[in-house]
């Protein structure tokens, strides 16, 4: 029993070994003494002393340096790896037994050559975290290009490409065989045709010796990629006529070559007998062969290239089937198809290479879609474009496209989905300039959907110093509306202090409240000359007079109608008027709240008189002697 006793010992001791920072088994950590840290220190006592302690220990402590250094410099100065015979073989188990029992100055090394062994057998994953464990001890080990090259390897195994090619680009692995193989293989991998391709010359002496075919693959991958079915074919004859992987690339190889039969019959047999994923890769590159032999209808191929999205997800190959989908939808003028396509392909893949193109041609067919001229119905419109928002264009032609589309929603009434519309356009896509009046556009559109939490909530959020003043005067009013409708009278006032020439806006917020006492003496100053008055010259002054009724003002009222009688001589208004200032303790409530229904509908605060009306009377028909302030 005690042999299987003492080998998990040993792979419980080895496993340690592994993780940085890890003591050694049965060695208890180090540990302050009980009660060590309310001992001062050594001399220093308490009082003025204790002061020196605590700024000494709040001295800057320079970091723990390595805890296995040097091997960095050792390796640096063994052979580099050149080749694939370079990355030698461990058994699991000897492995794990050398790394149990070296002494800590030669563990490094053990994991190096662990670390190469996995490489060697493609276990990527546990190369990788084994080459972690050791540059965290020794963090020098970053710059030995031995170590970059065993990482860059690791890496290209895991499928992190981009990585991989970083850890490969030293100078001093750019003329190195097996760097190149593995760059190579990175490259084609990622789908970096060209750059893969500029590889192989610097690694066919680590490409003509046997090495798992991966390299191959990848080598002929590169070139059908890069337009190069010969070369790809060239690199394939050593494999097995039989082999699935092989045959997808000749397959493809084939067609590029014009080959569409011989090209059917390859990707036929990888359907019989290759993975999923090579078999899917099969069906989609039969319809690619037969759209380029115009041998297959639109509604066929767009039919098969929709089973494979349904079924497939994520990789190279639903790129593929988008792309190809792209085309045929683009050639056949379906404009929704074509945007959902190239939308998608564009989101999960990027539009980089041969790709770039495609977005101009979708910005354009967003445009066209959304022409007035096409007389798409509202719903539709709005739909397509918040559906496809982030493709619309940039700048001026982006901006006009988004508020041609918000004229028309809030002109239907629908005022939220345009201020939603105009919010995304505010604050993901507008620039400096546009903000300012777009952010009061917004708002407003929010208080006519009677959502004012949003209309602050969207002013808040979009505050900006360096406005103009014009600008930051227009949002303060409309801020002023927003508040006044949640109930905050004070607060719009205030905002108001400041903004020149919102008089007649405070005397509608105030008239809005019902602050009786309040307007009058806001409005008094501002009552028009008494000649030939407007509809909303008479506003003004038939709601100055209600105001001073409601107070019991009649003193005042008398006065008002001295000077304004005249003027209302011979307007549909002048019985009112009469009514309120000529006859004031005949105006009981039921005459004060037929003199409001006749009040003309013209509203002094111009172009935010729309905003005003969207709040609701806060208080009943006014009565005759009520107190200030109230309704």
């Amino acid at each position: 029993m005690r042999r299987p006793v003492m080998r998990r010992l040993a792979l419980l001791s080895a496993s340690v070994a592994l993780f940085p920072g890890a003591a050694p088994i049965g060695t208890p950590a180090a540990a302050p003494l009980a009660g060590s840290a309310a001992v001062p220190a050594a001399g220093l006592g308490t009082g003025a002393n204790a002061a020196k302690a605590a700024a000494l220990s709040s001295q800057p402590v320079l970091p723990a340096g390595p805890r296995l250094p040097g091997f960095a410099a050792d390796l640096a100065q063994q052979p580099m790896i050149d080749g694939p015979a370079a990355w030698g073989a461990l058994s699991q188990h000897d492995a794990w037994a050398r790394i149990a029992r070296v002494p800590q100055s030669a563990l490094q090394q053990a994991r190096w050559d662990y670390a190469r062994s996995l490489v060697g057998s493609e276990r990527g994953g546990e190369a990788f975290g084994v080459l972690e464990v050791m540059v965290q001890d020794d963090p020098d080990l970053a710059m030995v290009d031995g170590y970059r090259l065993a990482r860059g390897a690791a890496l290209t195994l895991l499928g992190r490409y981009d990585e991989a090619v970083a850890a490969l680009a030293s100078s001093g692995l750019s003329a190195n065989p097996e760097a190149c193989a593995w760059r190579l293989r990175a490259l084609s991998q990622g789908h970096l045709a060209e750059q893969a391709l500029e590889q192989v010359d610097c690694a066919r002496a680590a490409l003509r010796v046997a090495r798992p075919k991966a390299f191959v693959l990848a080598a002929a991958q590169a070139a059908v990629e890069g337009g190069q079915p010969a070369r790809a074919v060239e690199w394939l004859h050593p494999l097995p006529d039989s082999d699935p992987a092989a045959n997808l690339l000749r397959g493809r190889a084939e067609l590029l070559q014009g080959h569409g039969d011989e090209a059917r019959l390859r990707f036929a047999r990888v359907e019989r007998s290759g993975t999923i994923a090579q078999r899917t890769d099969a069906q989609l590159s039969e319809i690619e062969a037969r759209v380029a032999a115009h041998t297959i209808g639109f509604d066929e191929a767009l039919r098969k290239l929709d089973a494979i999205r349904y079924s497939w997800r994520g990789d190279v190959i639903e790129q593929r089937a988008l792309r190809l989908g792209f085309r045929l939808r683009d050639a056949r003028g379906d404009i929704a198809g074509a945007l959902d396509n190239g939308a998608t392909l564009m989101r999960h893949f990027g539009l980089s290479g041969a790709d770039a193109a495609i977005l101009p041609i979708l910005r354009d067919k967003l445009t066209q879609a959304l022409d007035p001229a096409r007389k798409l119905p509202l719903d539709k419109a709005a739909g397509l474009y918040w559906d496809y928002r982030d493709i619309a264009p940039g700048g001026a032609e982006g901006d006009l496209l988004a508020s041609r589309l918000a004229e028309r929603l809030q002109s239907a009434g629908l005022y939220e989905r345009a201020a939603d519309l105009l919010d995304y356009q505010l604050f993901v896509r507008a620039g400096d300039l546009a903000r300012g009046p777009l952010s009061a556009r917004v708002a407003s559109l929010y208080i006519l959907a009677g959502r004012p939490d949003r209309a602050l909530d969207t002013l808040r959020k979009s505050e900006d110093g360096s406005l103009p003043d014009a600008m930051i005067a227009q949002r303060n009013r409309v801020e002023a509306v927003a508040l006044s409708q949640i109930g905050r009278t004070e607060e719009a006032l205030a905002v108001l202090e400041t903004v020149p020439g919102s008089a007649a806006l405070q005397g509608e917020i105030l008239w809005k409240h019902r602050e009786w006492q309040r307007y009058a003496d806001a409005t008094a100053a501002s009552l028009p000359a008494p000649r030939a008055l407007d509809t909303i010259g008479q506003a003004v002054v038939l709601r100055h007079a209600i105001s001073l009724a409601t107070l019991g003002r009649e003193d005042a009222l008398a006065a008002l109608h001295g000077r304004y009688a005249p003027a209302f001589a011979g307007l549909p208004t002048a019985p009112v008027f009469a009514m309120l200032t000529a006859s004031p303790m005949q105006a009981d409530p039921a005459a004060l709240g037929r003199a409001m229904a006749a009040l003309p509908s013209a509203s002094p605060a111009g172009d935010l008189a729309d905003l005003l009306e969207r709040a609701p009377d806060v208080a009943p028909v006014p009565t005759k002697g009520a107190k200030p302030g109230s309704g």
